[in-house]
């Protein structure tokens, strides 16, 4: 689709948006990660909140514990900014762990494994650590439940009323994120294309959604804004600033910069190896081309069919997780099966052992190869079978996890 480019740059634009943000809501806040997105958006909302008389400025951060020593360095900057007014969440998250059968989820800050944190808890005035500060919040919550649960609270902090959550998200990152904004169906504040309500009462707003990785360091280098220095070692190590991401470390997508960790801060290495499982086997094979964890080419065992070996490889998995994915790939295989019967996909007359491998990729044909994949790539929300991570997928899952361990 064609972009409509505007007789403007975009930090100007960006400044009219955040100016309207703040005279449209009289309740603002930022959902900072401590990135370089969310950090130029943090320096621009302070520019414009100063100039409002709306200081300090409320942030939101989820402190998931197994983060850079240098990130931790910059959160605590940014606690101690006179202008910001920091919700700096330490609480025990349930996280992804996409590195291991054995420990498919972790979860941070959890009281009963203090000896094996990778940080000790921040000394900090600004630090919720307390499970009961926020009524909604329970032990093992998902992150994605956390955020909207704290933009309700939010809101009720202040009557409910109508309340902006800035969110740095740039359209160019990733297809996901610019259909996020993109969507047409989603609810918007007054019809603006980078707004959406995702509460009652909570919009969210994307300010820097036009802007490219190239604008943000241009940004912070001429206006001098502080920003998360591990980027500088990142630099150092040969990372295009393309590729610079900054997440819990162990996700199914995050996973691939393990590495990083190592040679950037050896220190925390030692200590993410000994707190979540798999780590430094993810480090080791997650590049790998194979059956290691199902990258691109994935061989067959001798005297095996891919039925025979997606069983196999069920057999080997704890029993929690063996049940998660045989009930992900019993939906898998009743839906093609009621969508072949329906002659949904001309050609595709059954559940194959395996098909053309470009018709696999491109999801329009059955195959036990493409489960045989998802399961050793520890896919867990099975997205090579197009299935989506959802609240209440992550509610059953919990339920699933918490009925064979006690969390």
């Amino acid at each position: 689709m064609s972009k409509t480019y505007l007789d403007l740059d975009v930090y100007s634009a960006a400044r009219q948006r955040m100016e309207r943000v703040f005279d449209d809501f009289r309740h603002v806040y930022v959902a900072f990660s401590a990135g370089k997105d969310s950090g130029a958006m943090l320096n621009l909302a302070l520019e414009v909140a100063r100039e409002r008389g709306r200081l300090p400025l409320d942030v939101l951060i989820l402190d998931l514990e197994a983060q850079y020593q240098h990130t931790a360095d910059y959160i605590r900057r940014v606690a101690d900014h006179p202008d910001v007014h920091l919700y700096w969440c330490c609480l025990p998250i349930h996280l992804r762990n996409a590195v291991s059968q054995i420990q498919p989820h972790w979860v941070c800050w959890h009281p009963d494994e203090k000896d094996r944190w990778v940080r000790a808890m921040p000394q900090h005035p600004r630090v919720i650590a307390d499970e009961s500060f926020f009524p909604f919040f329970r032990r093992g919550m998902e992150f994605e439940e956390f955020v909207p649960a704290f933009g309700e609270w939010y809101s009720q902090q202040h009557g409910f009323d109508r309340c902006a959550c800035l969110v740095g998200i740039r359209s160019a990152e990733s297809l996901n994120r610019y259909r996020t904004i993109k969507s047409e169906t989603k609810t918007r504040w007054q019809d603006l294309g980078w707004t959406t309500l995702t509460t009652d009462h909570v919009y969210n707003c994307y300010p820097l959604y036009d802007w490219t990785v190239e604008d943000i360091w241009t940004a912070n280098g001429r206006f001098g804004w502080d920003y998360n220095r591990i980027y500088d070692l990142m630099h150092l190590a040969g990372v295009s600033i393309h590729e610079m991401r900054l997440c819990q470390p162990f996700g199914d997508d995050q996973r691939q910069g393990l590495w990083l960790f190592k040679i950037l801060e050896p220190e925390t290495w030692s200590k993410l190896v000994n707190r979540v499982a798999g780590a430094n086997f993810g480090n080791r094979h997650v590049e790998e081309i194979g059956n290691v964890l199902g990258n691109i080419r994935v061989r067959l065992p001798e005297g095996y069919t891919w039925k025979r070996y997606a069983k196999f490889l069920l057999a080997t998995m704890p029993p929690y997780l063996a049940e998660h994915y045989r009930k992900k790939i019993a939906k898998f295989l009743k839906v093609w099966r009621k969508d072949i019967r329906a002659h949904k996909y001309p050609g595709v007359e059954r559940i194959y052992d395996a098909a053309d491998p470009r018709i696999e990729a491109a999801r329009k044909v059955p195959s036990w190869r493409r489960i045989c994949k998802v399961l050793l790539k520890n896919d867990y929300w099975c997205k090579g079978l197009s299935f989506s991570q959802t609240t209440r997928e992550m509610d059953r899952q919990l339920a699933l996890i918490t009925k064979y361990l006690d969390l």
